[in-house]
């Protein structure tokens, strides 16, 4: 089947140039497969019959990346780069060092595409692009089911509002296409100056690069498409019949492990839900996951720009409100960041959740729900604890800087949830206690996870 036309958007004045190639910035769709952007910059370069000119920029200074980030998203772009010089497409890694840099691109390109952004930092660096090439430029929406803006044309308000709405549209979305390759093949040169920002040797520029700290995550996820497959097929085949009912359980590892992957972009939310698809059993509970709660995240991050700011421009007005309200309540414990960060605190299932993410730079989705809880609960005021909550996400997690996990934070505050019995602190925002997970697990086994997990350091 053909790409869908709602996909795609121009957002510049300029005209198609008809020079030498056709420019794709590839940036958060870092793969072939199922990548409707190279599709259909490819399908451009066809039409045109020019070879395709795919480029990435690596910016050292990207909000909030630390080493095991880069580390993880380098994995993937070496076995990227193998994989498109087999298909004869020309790729190159450039250092991002100013804007002008796609000037020097665009020169002889007739035109230029990339994916579409729907954090700040990406849409103001696309538009800064927009602003300054004189040759037509296109997104493609290549990283949801179902475009953001054809869902809704506002921000919704919980997953009762969007999943109707998602529902109503996904098939016309949902399956397997047919993928475009470049016919013209032809080699490129890089200009003098474009040289000066190849990136040559990714091991290198990554030892190169300065860090306060170089956490290494490759003992549990290896970057690129083919571990995100291998992840996928996994689950696929030994644990989605039972993910339903064991999800939820700390202990055990009965989640896909793929958000990483959906992240970076190195595998698509399209291609899992086609190939689960195919499963035709128990895939109701993660579809749900990777299509509505995934999508209502984007759709917060891309109508609500200040989702790492103020609660007040975040939360509905009932969170808020009963938030400030008891803002000034008296907390047993009250947490620096540094003490959150080293995981020194009284609760032994706060500490284990903190390590899990800090060793393995994920951690299991439940507990990622009472980490953030608590945080509220012990942190002075909710706004700072909200940005401390952040903070820590985005440092350690692969999957942090990610809307997914901007929104999931935000839930811990009342995003997208529903006022519940008042108490003291949190208000009517949802409450949760150790009590609760000893109730409904045995907590001395996620604890002996973790434990195994430090010994092994």
């Amino acid at each position: 089947m053909k790409l869908n036309e709602s996909r795609i958007e121009k957002i510049n004045e300029a005209d198609l140039n008809k020079a030498n190639y056709v420019a794709y910035w590839m940036q958060s769709a870092q793969r072939m497969s199922y990548n409707h952007a190279l599709s259909y910059a490819a399908q451009r370069a066809n039409q045109l019959n020019q070879p395709l000119f795919v480029f990435f920029l690596i910016d050292k200074n990207y909000p909030e990346a630390e080493y095991g980030h880069y580390e993880f998203m380098f994995a993937g772009l070496k076995e990227l780069k193998k994989e498109l010089e087999q298909h004869n497409i020309n790729f190159f890694i450039f250092s991002y060092e100013d804007v002008d840099i796609f000037k020097k691109i665009t020169e002889k390109a007739s035109l230029l595409i990339t994916e579409k952004a729907y954090l700040k930092n990406l849409r103001k660096w696309k538009t800064k692009a927009a602003d300054l090439i004189k040759v037509a430029f296109y997104t493609v929406e290549t990283n949801l089911i179902c475009p953001v803006e054809e869902v809704s044309e506002k921000e919704e308000y919980a997953a009762y509002t969007i999943r109707k709405k998602i529902n109503k549209i996904k098939d016309q979305y949902l399956y397997d296409y047919n993928q475009v390759l470049p016919e013209n093949t032809s080699g490129l040169k890089l200009s003098e100056e474009l040289k000066e920002y190849l990136i040559k040797d990714l091991d290198q520029y990554l030892a190169e690069m300065d860090f306060a700290e170089r956490i290494s995550y490759k003992k549990f996820f290896k970057g690129g498409y083919q571990a995100a497959e291998k992840k996928l097929n996994d689950f696929l085949a030994n644990k989605i019949a039972s993910y339903g009912e064991k999800r939820n359980i700390p202990h055990l590892d009965y989640q896909s492990d793929l958000s990483p992957y959906l992240h970076f972009g190195q595998i698509s939310a399209q291609e899992i839900a086609v190939k689960t698809l195919e499963k035709a059993e128990a895939t109701e509970d993660f579809l749900e996951e990777l299509i509505v709660r995934r999508e209502l995240s984007f759709n917060f991050v891309y109508y609500n720009q200040q989702y790492d700011g103020s609660l007040k421009d975040i939360l509905p007005d009932w969170a808020f409100e009963t938030l400030k309200e008891h803002s000034s309540d008296t907390r047993e414990y009250n947490y620096s960041y540094q003490q959150l960060k080293n995981a020194d605190t009284h609760d032994k299932y706060w500490n284990a959740a903190q390590k899990e993410m800090k060793i393995t730079a994920k951690m299991h989705n439940y507990m990622r729900m009472y980490w953030g809880k608590k945080i509220l609960e012990w942190v002075s005021e909710p706004e700072k604890a909200y940005q401390y909550a952040l903070k820590l996400n985005n440092k350690y997690s692969l999957d942090g800087r990610d809307p997914n996990s901007y929104a999931g934070v935000a839930w811990c505050f009342g995003k997208h949830d529903r006022a519940w019995q008042e108490r003291d602190i949190f208000g009517k925002v949802r409450y949760m206690n150790a009590n609760g997970l000893e109730r409904k697990f045995d907590m001395e086994k996620y604890l002996a996870k973790i434990e195994q997990l430090e010994a092994e350091l």
